[in-house]
C-alpha cells in the first residue's frame, strides 16, 4: 500500500476553529432505552439499552406507513384509491381516526389518519388493503424489518396493540425512522402535521415537540400500559440532522423532556460535516496494462462525518492506494481507502473507489507497460 497524505483544507471548506472542550456525558433519562444518533454520518451520540427488546406501541406505525409508501412507489396502490373500511377495522380500540364501516376512504386520508392522528383503524385498514390481512401485513413487515437490518423487531399487528411477541429496539427504530426520511419525504411532512380534521372530528398531533422546538419535524409517540410512554424524534438545525428515541417513560411530559434534552445535547455539543461528495475526484493513479494510464479514484457515496464541535480544523485526513492498479477495473472497485483521525485515533475508513471502469489495453500496450514495470 502507497500512503498519501492529504490536506483537508484543500478537500472541504474551512470552518473557524475553536479550542477543543470536554464533552460531558449525555443527560440522565428515567427511560427504559433511549438511542440518538446523526442522520448523515450513522455516528451515535447517546444510548442506554439500545438492543433491548420492548413493546413498541404505536411507533409500529411507522413500518406500516413505510410499507404503504412502498406499495405506492411500487405502483402496487395510489394516493386517490379508495379503501372499504372492515367491520375489523372498524371496531379498532385505541386511538382513531373515525371511519365507519362500509364506507370507502381514500389511502392518502388513511395514511394522514395513520400518521397523524395515530389511527388504529386507519392501520388496519390499510394493511387489510395491501395483504389481503393484518396478519399477512404482518409478516411483509417482519420481511422489510429484516432486509433493513433490524435484528431485535418482531411486528404482529399494523397497530403495535400489545402482545408478547410484538417488539422491538430503540436502535431499529432509528434505522427504520432514517429510511422512512430519506425514501420518502413527501409523505414525511405528513409527521410535522399538528392536527388533522377527518369526518368532521378534529384531532392534534400527540409529538408536543412539534409545538415547542420548531427545528422538529416528527416523527412519532407511543403509548400502552406495557410499553409507557414512547416517542421517537428528529430535528434538523443548521443542516445537522438528528433522530432521537426515547421508549418507557412515565409520562407524556417525561418522553417530550427526554427527547428534548437529548437532541438539545447532540446539537449543542456535536457538528456534522458532509467531508467528501460520491461524485468528487479525489485522486488520480497509474494503471498499468489497461486502455488508458490513469483511473480517477473518489468515494461511493457522500461521507459525513460528526465530531465534537469545534475539532474540524483538527481532522487528519490520508490516503492508502494501492501501489500496484492493473487493469481491467471496474467502476466502484474499492482501490484503496481513505482515513480519518482526530487526535491520533481512528474515527473513519471508507473504501477509495475507481471512477471509471478501464478495459485491458491492447498487446503492445501490456507488453510496454511490462517492460515499464521492470525498470520501475
Amino acid at each position: 500500500m502507497k500512503l498519501i497524505s492529504l490536506l483537508l483544507a484543500l478537500l472541504i471548506p474551512a470552518v473557524s476553529w475553536s479550542a477543543a472542550k470536554p464533552i460531558p456525558n449525555p443527560p440522565a433519562l428515567d427511560a427504559t432505552s433511549y438511542f440518538l444518533v446523526d442522520f448523515d454520518s450513522d455516528r451515535v451520540l447517546a444510548e442506554k439499552n439500545p438492543d433491548e427488546a420492548v413493546e413498541p406501541a404505536s411507533i409500529t406505525k411507522l413500518m406500516t406507513a413505510y410499507l404503504v409508501d412502498k406499495a405506492i412507489a411500487d405502483g402496487d396502490v395510489s394516493l386517490d384509491e379508495m379503501v372499504t373500511i372492515s367491520e375489523k377495522a372498524w371496531r379498532m380500540k385505541g386511538s382513531k381516526m373515525f371511519v365507519e364501516v362500509g364506507k370507502q376512504v381514500s389511502v392518502e386520508d388513511l395514511l394522514k389518519g395513520l400518521i397523524i392522528q395515530s389511527g388504529n383503524d386507519a392501520s388496519v385498514a390499510l394493511a387489510e388493503h395491501i395483504a389481503g390481512s393484518e396478519s399477512a401485513f404482518a409478516g411483509y413487515m417482519n420481511h422489510q424489518a429484516k432486509l433493513l437490518g433490524m435484528t431485535n423487531t418482531h411486528y404482529v399487528n399494523a397497530t403495535g396493540w400489545p402482545d408478547e411477541n410484538h417488539y422491538s429496539s430503540a436502535r431499529d427504530i432509528a434505522i427504520l425512522t432514517r429510511v422512512v426520511i430519506d425514501e420518502f419525504p413527501g409523505s414525511y411532512r405528513h409527521y410535522k402535521e399538528r392536527e388533522y380534521t377527518f369526518n368532521k372530528i378534529r384531532q392534534f398531533n400527540r409529538n408536543r415537540l412539534l409545538w415547542r422546538d420548531d427545528s422538529v419535524d416528527g416523527v412519532k409517540t407511543g403509548h400502552t400500559e406495557a410499553a409507557g410512554f414512547c416517542l421517537v424524534a428528529s430535528a434538523e438545525r443548521d443542516e445537522m440532522r438528528l433522530i432521537s428515541v426515547v421508549l418507557g417513560t412515565s409520562s407524556d411530559k417525561a418522553r417530550t423532556q427526554s427527547s428534548q434534552s437529548l437532541l438539545n445535547y447532540g446539537f449543542r455539543y456535536f457538528d456534522s460535516h458532509k467531508l467528501y461528495r460520491a461524485d468528487e475526484v479525489l485522486q488520480t493513479a497509474r494503471i498499468w496494462y489497461g486502455d488508458r494510464e490513469q483511473v480517477s479514484m473518489g468515494v461511493g457515496k457522500d461521507i459525513f462525518i460528526t465530531i465534537p464541535r469545534g475539532r474540524y480544523r483538527d481532522l487528519d485526513a490520508s490516503m492508502e492506494i494501492d501501489r500496484e492498479i492493473s487493469a481491467p477495473v471496474t467502476r466502484g472497485q474499492a482501490l484503496g481507502q481513505v482515513n480519518i483521525k482526530l487526535d491520533d485515533e481512528l474515527i473513519l475508513s471508507e473504501p477509495i473507489v475507481a471512477m471509471q471502469a478501464v478495459n485491458e489495453g491492447s498487446l503492445i500496450d501490456r507488453a510496454m507497460d511490462s517492460i515499464k514495470l521492470m525498470f520501475r
